[in-house]
């Protein structure tokens, strides 16, 4: 199931707080999708990872208590007491199997220990696949029959709507764009270390970030995605060069067209990525005229993008044009 897909599924699970289990492979973003839902349901969020975990960090220590003369459970500070929020229990099937037992009593009673779970939280878990190379127990059927179960997809397209709304370096959105096999590389079969993933593309744009010297730079960015895949971008990283100035292109000074594909990739994300940070109508009348002129692909590319970011260009005079031009290649 596709990002989008499973953020409108898994939140109204969230809502009727219906315990959900969601596998996929690693470094693809289980966690921040869980984490988006929280956001957009304005409610908290408590990220446990299960896998560093002993039996007694669930449970509780155990005291003796001298009224009742019975041995009771402290519960730990780190579980919710109120309020309404999703408590992630990440890596579920990578704890050790009293682990799982403790989440067991967790997800089936809501309770554990002397400690019971508040009636305004969901419970969400996440884990990688018995193939993915990771540490994993298989988990036991009852405990497997608790959740309604998601598999997370890799999609290049929600990955981009979502790098443009977070800021990511447009070179690596250009990249992605061009070479879809780029974002993730991930192989079960393989020792390799380093694959390209949506978490280590993530961790690219901070490494760009930092002005590393750019000797340094295939190293570093070779020990995030894999050499192969960091001697590519770094590669289409030249293409900057070539590109237009593109706040001139926003200022309506600037009409240079380009040719080559790749260029146009990084063109076409270069312009909804500067737009982005600063939006204006004059800027998008400006872009919408200028992409007239773009082979129409990259025209499409462009116009979709900024839809995709909530960007409305109803109004825009030459959005008429546009759509004159390009409606055949939407229907």
């Amino acid at each position: 199931m596709r990002a989008k897909e499973l953020n409108e599924s898994l939140s109204a699970l969230v809502r009727q707080k219906v315990p959900s289990f969601l596998w996929g492979a690693p470094g693809i973003g289980k966690s921040s999708i869980v984490k988006q839902i929280a956001s957009q349901q304005g409610v908290a969020f408590i990220d446990l990872r299960l896998a560093l975990m002993d039996p007694t960090d669930l449970k509780g220590i155990p005291f003796y208590d001298k009224e009742s003369h019975t041995a009771l459970w402290a519960p730990p500070a780190f579980l919710p007491r109120g309020g309404e929020g999703i408590l992630f229990l990440d890596e579920l099937n990578s704890a050790a199997p009293s682990v799982q037992s403790s989440a067991y009593q967790l997800i089936l009673d809501r309770k554990v220990g002397e400690y019971e779970l508040p009636e305004g939280w969901a419970i969400v878990a996440a884990g990688n696949r018995e193939g993915d190379r990771g540490v994993t127990y298989r988990m036991p059927a009852p405990l497997a029959n608790r959740f309604v179960h998601f598999e997370l997809d890799v999609s290049v397209e929600d990955w981009r709507e979502w790098a443009f709304k977070s800021g990511i370096d447009e070179r690596i959105i250009a990249y992605i764009s061009y070479k879809n096999e780029h974002l993730f590389t991930f192989d079960a079969k393989s020792d390799v270390k380093s694959f390209a993933t949506p978490r280590s593309w993530e961790y690219v744009a901070n490494i760009l970030s930092a002005d590393l010297p750019k000797e340094l730079l295939l190293e570093t960015i070779s020990g995030t995605i894999g050499k192969d895949v960091a001697v590519s971008f770094l590669s289409f990283m030249k293409v900057a060069s070539k590109l237009p100035n593109i706040d001139s292109i926003l200022e309506g000074s600037e009409q240079t067209q380009c040719e080559e594909i790749d260029v146009l990739y990084a063109l076409s994300s270069g312009l909804t990525s500067h737009y982005l940070k600063n939006p204006s109508d004059e800027k998008l009348e400006n872009l919408l005229t200028y992409s007239l002129e773009m082979k129409s692909e990259f025209a499409v590319m462009v116009v979709q993008d900024l839809q995709r970011s909530g960007i409305n260009m109803q109004h825009i005079s030459a959005f008429e044009e546009w759509v004159r031009k390009f409606s055949y290649l939407l229907a």
